[in-house]
Parts: C-alpha cells; sequence; structure tokens
C-alpha cells in the first residue's frame, strides 16, 4: 500500500481520472515491489498500447510482452540477474 500523500506534479485530466489514476497507483506499485524483492531493486514497468522506447538495460532483466491489446515492458536499468 502506498503511504502518504501523493504529490501530483503536473496534469491536465479531469479530477475523476486524477483519482482513478491515484487509487490505481497501489497495483502498479505491487508488482514493482516484488520484483525489487525477488530480484532486487530498480525494476521499471511501463504498460500501455502504442508505445515504443529506446531503454538501457541488464542483460536477463528485460521482457516486452502483449496480454490482448495491452503491451507491457518490464526492466530493470541498474542490476544484472542470473539465475
Amino acid at each position: 500500500m502506498l503511504e502518504g500523500k501523493a504529490v501530483i506534479e503536473d496534469t491536465d485530466m479531469p479530477l475523476k481520472m486524477q483519482a482513478r489514476a491515484l487509487a490505481s497507483a497501489s497495483r502498479a506499485l505491487d508488482l514493482l515491489k516484488e520484483f525489487d524483492k525477488m530480484y532486487g531493486g530498480g525494476w521499471q514497468c511501463v504498460v500501455g498500447t502504442n508505445f515504443s522506447c529506446f531503454i538501457t538495460h541488464f542483460k536477463g532483466t528485460f521482457i516486452y510482452f502483449a496480454l490482448g491489446t495491452l503491451n507491457f515492458l518490464i526492466f530493470n536499468p541498474t542490476h544484472s540477474f542470473s539465475c
């Protein structure tokens, strides 16, 4: 669970949409916390459609996949990991 109060740095979303984003943030944070706990810190996760990216990551820490119409990118730019 997120602790403290969120500080919105910048937005052009309607208030109701902002509230939904903040409420959903804890689920996204759960994924990152799980990866940090199991594989060390520094994990990043991007979820969406119609996006592209150029990232730096360590070997063995990158996955890009689709579930239905959503694309997921999970990677770690700070630590290497090997099984």
